[in-house]
This record gives structure tokens, C-alpha cells and sequence, in this order.
């Protein structure tokens, strides 16, 4: 079976066999931080849908936002003609958001650690050190234009 609908800016996907449900969303956002609201709109709807236990869902929505965040602001540097493009994989025991926007990308090897004496009153930086302990795993591609974060939800 497979089912498509258009919601707001989403394209949902629902495909599943009698042994096997997976769901695909995809969320096109202009880099203007307010559109944030549509990735945490989009999170809290996964959860529901999903019932992803509150101690997971927290864990998603705050690496989400942080990744939109640092695409809209980082990557496309605010840019109103660039997207950020948001597609989430959801099966029956993981959740996959990835995260790509138009930007050159970044060295993601060498951020500066946020813990570091040196750096703990920075106002900035640690988008990635959440994102990192909040996700099961994270994976940059596209010399960081694209971050996956995957989540354990059973």
C-alpha cells in the first residue's frame, strides 16, 4: 500500500507490506528562522502519530531545531532564496531526519569542543555537541551541508 498527501509543505509518504511500516515525510523551508515552527509543527506530529515516548521526543525536537537552525543560519546564511530541505524515514525501530541546505558546507571534523574551559561562556557553538548526544547517530555528507541524525524509538 502506498499513500500520498500534501499537508501544508509536506509531502507525506506511507508505504507498508503485512511484516513492515515505514513512513517518509519531506519539509521544503525558506531560511527564515520563524520557519522553525514548521520543523518543531513537524516533530511533534511524528510523535503523536508515532507515539514516540516524551523522553525521546525531546531528544528529536531539540537536535531537529538544532540542525534546521544551523542550516538556515550557517549553511544559507539567512538567505530567503535558499531552502532548507527536511526528509524524515521512519520505520518501526529508527527515525531518520536529514537535514541539507544550499550552503558550501563546513569542516565538521574540527568545532571547537563547547566543554573546553575555553570555550564554556561562548554564547555560540554547541549545536553540534547536542546534536551529537542527543542522536543516536549523526552523519555529515556534502562537506556538511547534509546532517542525518537517527534516533532509536523502540
Amino acid at each position: 500500500m502506498l499513500k500520498r498527501e500534501t499537508k501544508d509543505d509536506y509531502l507525506s509518504i506511507l508505504s507498508s507490506n503485512r511484516n513492515h511500516k515505514v513512513m517518509e515525510k519531506t519539509l521544503k523551508i525558506v531560511s527564515k528562522i520563524e520557519n522553525l515552527r514548521k520543523v518543531e509543527k513537524l516533530v511533534d506530529e511524528l510523535s503523536c502519530e508515532h507515539n514516540i515516548s516524551a523522553d525521546i521526543y525531546g531528544n528529536i525536537l531539540i537536535a531537529a531545531l538544532e540542525a534546521a537552525n544551523n542550516a538556515i543560519l550557517h549553511g544559507n546564511k539567512l538567505d530567503e532564496n535558499k531552502y532548507v530541505n527536511i526528509a524524515v524515514h521512519l520505520d518501526e525501530h529508527k527515525l531518520r531526519i536529514k537535514i541539507d541546505d544550499e550552503g558550501n558546507g563546513f569542516d565538521y571534523k574540527n568545532v571547537p569542543d563547547p566543554t573546553a574551559p575555553e570555550n564554556i561562556e561562548n554564547v555560540n557553538g554547541r549545536g553540534i555537541f547536542l546534536m551529537e548526544k542527543l542522536s543516536d547517530r549523526i552523519e555529515f555528507t556534502r562537506n556538511g551541508a547534509t546532517v542525518e541524525l537517527e534516533f532509536n524509538i523502540k
